[in-house]
Formats: C-alpha cells, sequence, structure tokens
C-alpha cells in the first residue's frame, strides 16, 4: 500500500496491488474579518476587566491559590454577584465588634491574662464569637488602663525625685554650713573690700541669681564666667534664704570663679524687704489654699481620665513649692533690691548658659523694662507655643478686660531689665493689685504656679 498527498494538500490516494482510492480534502473555511475584529474587540474589554479582577482577589485573599480551580473558586461568586465565605465572616465580625463596643462589660468578669491564655480557653470553653468579642474588649481596656496608671506613676516618682533634695546635694548644704562656722576662709568677705565699689558700676555687666540651691547657682555661675569673652566685667548678685545663706557664702568664697565678682547677699540682709512694703506676698505665702495646692497631695481632685500624661507633668512642675516663695517673686523689687544699677539681667537656678551673654548689654529697649525670649513662636509645638491664654482664666472678667488671650508668653529664665526705665512705672503697684485681686477671686484668675501679670491696671 501506497499514500500520496498532492502537493496542494487538496487530494489523498492510497493504492494498492489490485485497487486504487483517490480521496478529496475540502477546502478550510475562511474566517471574515468582520467576525475577527467583534472578536479582538469583545476580548480587548474582557481581558483587562478579568485580569484586575484576579489581581485584587489574589491580593485580598488570606490563602494563596495555587490552582486554576482554586481561582476559580474565588472568581466565581464575583461574577455571580455573590458575596464568598471569608468576607461574610469578616462582615459579621464587624458586625458583632460594633455590637460589644456599646455594651457595658460585667461587673467581676474573669479576663485571661495574656492572649494565648484567651485561645486557650476559647478552645476550651468553645467560646462563640461575641463572648470572644467581649473578653477581647474587657482585656484591652485593662491593659489601657494598667499603662496609663504606670505612666502617671511614673511621672509623679519623677516629681517627687526632682523636687525632693538629694542625700548628696543635702549633705552638701550641711558641710558647707559647717566651713562657714568653723573656716575663717569660708567666711570671708565676698567680694573683698577693694572691689565693693564695683557692685555698683554701671560700666559692669550685672547679673541677678536668686535661688536656694547651691548646686544649681554654681552651674548658671561657672558656665556663664567660662563662656563669656569678657569674664572681667562679669558681677553676679546671687540672692538666697536665710537657711541657705552659710552655705552658698562658704561655696564661692572656697571655690574663686576670678576675674568674675561674686556677691552673695540673703533676703533678711536688705533693708527694704519688709513686711510693710511686700505684705501682700506674706498673705499669698500663708494662704490655706495656696499652701494645699503646692505640699498637698498632688493626686487628690485630679481627673486622670480626662488628661494626657504630658498635660499631666506640666502640672506638676507648676507645682513646684518654689513657686509661693519670695525668691520666686524677688525680680518685681529689683528696682528698689539695686537702687545704684541701670540694667541687669536675671536668670533662673535651672539654666546652663552656653554663649556668651555680653551682646545683651548692648540691646536698645527702645524705653521697655522688660527684654526676654517669646514662647510662641518656635520649632517645638509643645514648649514655643504659649499664649496668654495658656496660664490666665480668660473666663474671669477682670481679666479678659485687660488681657489679650492671643498676645504671646515669654520665658522668665533670662531677662534683660532697664530698671532705669522701671522705676518710672507702677509695676510693682500693679503686681500687688493683681494678687490681691487674685486672694479676693479664691486664686481663680490665673492658673497657680504663673506670675501674676505686672504691666496692666
Amino acid at each position: 500500500m501506497q499514500l500520496q498527498i498532492s502537493p496542494s494538500m487538496r487530494s489523498i490516494t492510497i493504492s494498492s496491488s489490485n485497487d486504487l482510492m483517490k480521496i478529496k480534502v475540502a477546502p478550510p473555511r475562511h474566517i471574515s474579518y468582520r467576525t475577527l475584529f467583534h472578536t479582538i474587540l469583545i476580548l480587548a474589554f474582557l481581558l483587562p476587566f478579568v485580569f484586575i479582577v484576579t489581581a485584587l482577589v489574589t491580593l485580598e485573599g488570606v490563602n494563596k491559590c495555587s490552582s486554576i480551580d482554586c481561582l476559580g473558586r474565588r472568581l466565581g461568586p464575583r461574577f455571580l454577584g455573590r458575596i464568598d465565605d471569608s468576607e461574610r465572616l469578616v462582615r459579621d465580625f464587624y458586625k458583632i465588634l460594633n455590637e460589644v463596643s456599646t455594651q457595658e462589660i460585667p461587673d467581676g468578669l474573669k479576663l485571661p491574662a495574656s492572649f494565648r491564655q484567651l485561645v486557650s480557653d476559647m478552645k476550651n470553653n468553645h467560646y462563640d464569637a461575641k463572648t470572644f468579642s467581649l473578653l477581647l474588649r474587657a482585656m484591652i481596656e485593662k491593659f489601657e488602663r494598667d499603662i496609663r496608671e504606670s505612666k502617671f506613676s511614673e511621672l509623679m516618682n519623677k516629681h517627687f525625685a526632682a523636687s525632693s533634695i538629694p542625700k548628696g546635694i543635702h549633705c552638701l548644704s550641711l558641710r558647707l554650713t559647717d566651713e562657714y562656722t568653723s573656716n575663717a576662709h569660708a567666711r570671708r568677705q565676698l567680694p573683698s573690700p577693694e572691689l565693693l565699689p564695683l557692685l555698683s558700676d554701671n560700666a559692669y555687666h550685672h547679673f541677678v541669681l536668686a535661688t536656694d540651691n547651691i548646686l544649681a547657682a554654681s552651674v548658671v555661675v561657672s558656665s556663664a564666667v567660662q563662656s563669656s569673652s569678657r569674664p572681667e566685667k562679669i558681677v553676679f548678685h546671687v540672692i538666697t534664704d536665710k537657711k541657705t545663706y552659710a552655705g552658698m557664702h562658704s561655696w564661692f568664697a572656697l571655690n574663686s570663679v576670678a576675674p568674675a565678682i561674686v556677691e552673695v547677699k540673703s533676703v533678711h540682709q536688705f533693708d527694704w524687704l519688709t513686711r510693710e512694703n511686700v505684705p501682700v506676698l506674706e498673705a499669698v505665702e500663708s494662704h490655706h489654699g495656696i499652701r494645699n495646692y503646692y505640699h498637698g497631695n498632688h493626686i487628690a481632685g485630679a481627673n486622670l481620665s480626662e488628661t494626657t500624661p504630658r498635660r499631666f507633668a506640666s502640672k506638676l512642675q507648676s507645682r513646684s513649692p518654689k513657686y509661693i516663695s519670695l525668691l520666686n517673686h524677688l525680680r518685681i523689687y529689683l528696682p528698689e533690691l539695686f537702687p545704684n544699677l541701670d540694667k541687669v539681667v536675671f536668670l533662673d537656678d535651672d539654666i546652663v548658659i552656653q554663649r556668651d551673654l555680653s551682646p545683651l548689654w548692648d540691646i536698645d529697649l527702645h524705653g521697655k523694662v522688660n527684654g526676654a525670649v517669646e514662647t510662641c513662636r518656635g520649632e517645638d509645638e509643645w514648649v514655643m507655643s504659649k499664649r496668654l491664654r495658656n496660664y490666665f482664666n480668660f473666663s474671669h472678667p477682670l481679666i479678659s478686660q485687660h488681657l489679650d488671650p492671643e498676645e504671646c508668653a515669654w520665658a522668665y529664665g533670662m531677662n534683660i531689665f532697664d530698671l532705669r526705665t522701671w522705676r518710672k512705672t507702677n509695676i510693682r503697684e500693679t503686681y500687688h493689685s493683681w494678687l490681691k485681686a487674685n486672694l479676693k477671686s479664691n486664686l481663680t484668675m490665673w492658673k497657680l504656679g504663673t506670675l501674676p501679670p505686672a504691666d496692666c491696671i
């Protein structure tokens, strides 16, 4: 048998020794261009849609499909407008969570100690989804409360640590006081007699520091002298209270900062600071409400659920007892305490000087009394966002009548005062009138820890 195929592929001949068979092959059917165009058009619209749906299903799915069958099972419900089991479960769970979020947690509900124990209890007790959601919510809320309470406890401990006197510093003060009584060098006159005229010489740069912290005073004075380009022009007037005077005097007598000059005086050594001149401050210091605020229980009466840890820390800082000390109010009496000086820089005891402050004496205040750093403009949104509304109660008619809530506040850490201009004003009387008004209004005009305004009324 032989098989022959014609060159045109249209016939096949089969021959054998006895027979001959010829088979004709039908020509192929032609597809019209219109049909081909419609087919391509349909595919052009359909394939992108299929690709996008496939990609979304694959990305959203928890389990990866590794076969066409799996992908078909997942794509099928979408094409037919149905929802697959996983989506239905998620929606049901969201519904249960919303229901549980509005329910009250039963009193005495026993909570697992950990998530692992919760899963174990679910397996053993066959919890339904609602019970599981309720337990999970109760656990999360409990952990949030515990973390919040721990944060507030941490802030309280830091506050007590910062406001108390460490044993080392307390012993330092006692040792320096003992030196004052037993060591003649610790009692030597500050400054030496030949330098006394420089204490009122306006050609020098006069700094005033009011503090009862010996170590802090040492840091401020030393850093200012070391950072100065002209330390021989520096005169420090350190003012302290009666109990700290001996130790403070001993420190600077035994630890010279020459060529700078240091004077140490106690408040009781100023003849002008009498009860007749500062009666309001004595009333403020002895006011029961104020003493209870600064020396009482800092947690009592505080609604910790309605404040943030950061605000709570700020409130604790403002409740330092130093704010009712006479030393904190001394700045308002600088013109009377230093009658021969024209300009001074007042420094707080919690700063470290890192650059030369000599250019401060070249600043023209243009007839103003106080030059200070504003605290409403800066990169730090927490520190540099303070305006008068942050400190004063503008619901009080006297405050709203005389102050602008949007006016920028300023830092009291470093102020330059023009004492000559100050003496032409009634700032001290204004200061006292505000203190009296606040006492009369039961301390509601401004936050305790805030110094009263001195340029109004």
